[in-house]
């Protein structure tokens, strides 16, 4: 991706999260922005808020799973539908589990670790991606294959990371340069 196109998706992301949004307390997301995990996950170590991760693949749709059919991986805890989802999963976890960790794709264009929304999900080349809202997961859908091509060489630099620290300027801090506990994230509509 050339310097220009990497400017009009920086342009684009922050065009879509300011552009008409709200301001919204963090405690909406499911993830937390001060965990170095690799997995995009709840306070209790639940990823993709829920969701069945192979249902993507199987049902073709966002599917909560149920905690009486549950499995870990990389440090996190998926929900599935049925037992048969979880055996699928537990025989090829690298395979459903979504890709950056859960974290949206577009922002890792950039090596941001934003919150995924299960519900702003694509299948491509066997891979599961999942993007911060419908809005920005279009943005994404113009280029899946180059978005994609950028976000692998992002993803080995920010994996370990806290989303404070990648996403916000002055070392981390929140917004207005304070260290606050719950910032204010804006949100695209």
């Amino acid at each position: 991706m050339n310097s220009i196109t990497l400017r009009r998706s920086l342009l684009a992301l922050t065009a879509c999260l300011c552009s008409g949004a709200f301001l919204a307390p963090a405690a909406v997301f499911a993830f937390d922005p001060e965990s170095s995990a690799a997995v995009n996950a709840d306070a209790k170590g639940l990823a993709l808020k829920g969701h069945d991760p192979v249902a993507y693949f199987t049902a073709g749709k966002p599917t909560l799973g149920s905690a009486e059919f549950s499995a870990s991986h990389a440090g996190a805890t998926y929900h599935f539908a049925n037992a048969a989802n979880r055996a699928l999963f537990v025989a090829n976890a690298e395979k459903y589990a979504p890709q950056y960790g859960g974290f949206c794709a577009f922002g890792m264009t950039m090596g941001k670790k934003f919150d995924g929304d299960p519900q702003a999900w694509h299948v491509s080349g066997d891979r599961l991606y999942v993007n911060l809202n419908p809005n920005v997961q279009q943005r994404w859908l113009k280029d899946v294959s180059g978005h994609n091509m950028k976000a692998d060489t992002q993803w080995p630099q920010v994996r370990n990371k806290t989303p404070k620290s990648v996403n916000w300027r002055g070392g981390g801090r929140g917004l207005a340069g304070g260290s606050l506990r719950v910032a204010l994230l804006p949100v695209c509509g």
